[in-house]
């Protein structure tokens, strides 16, 4: 399915009547299913007053990277940059935090609300360089639709 195709279904999960871990899970559920290389998908939000980050729903492997010190991987990156970051092929990241050996490369796009960077969406694919512009401004709409949960 294309990623236009998809634009309406996210919209459709997050106004629909579930409570909102459920939606943050229904979207992951879609983006896993409905894009071949999205092998895990799922949501981070951070503690400002701890600086770490901490997982939320998620769909794919588990893991035990349940909480990120900001600036350690590139989730933690991504909190202190405020800056998407594409890993191509996550051997070249001297700061990365391996989750798997099946993981190859990684996207993670940040979530503002009012303009403060609240969390992210991470997803690891079994791919070297899947992701594309295209997957950025898609992954970018999917949180202007999440942040309206917030």
């Amino acid at each position: 399915m294309s990623f236009e195709n998809l634009k309406p279904e996210i919209q459709s999960i997050v106004s629909s009547n579930l409570e909102r871990d459920e939606k943050l899970l229904e979207i992951c559920k879609l983006l896993n299913k409905e894009i071949s290389y999205y092998n895990w998908v799922g949501f981070y939000f951070a503690n400002h007053d701890t600086k770490t980050l901490h997982l939320g729903p998620y769909v794919g492997a588990e893991t035990d990277h349940t909480v990120i010190p900001f600036g350690k991987g590139i989730c933690g990156q991504v909190a202190e940059s405020n800056q998407n970051f594409v890993v191509r092929d996550v051997k070249t990241q001297d700061n990365y935090i391996a989750c798997s050996f099946t993981v190859k490369s990684e996207i993670v796009i940040p979530l503002f609300v009012n303009g403060k960077n609240i969390g992210q969406i991470d997803i690891d694919s079994h791919e070297i360089d899947p992701f594309t512009e295209a997957d950025e401004r898609f992954l970018e709409f999917v949180n202007e639709e999440v942040a309206k949960l917030f």
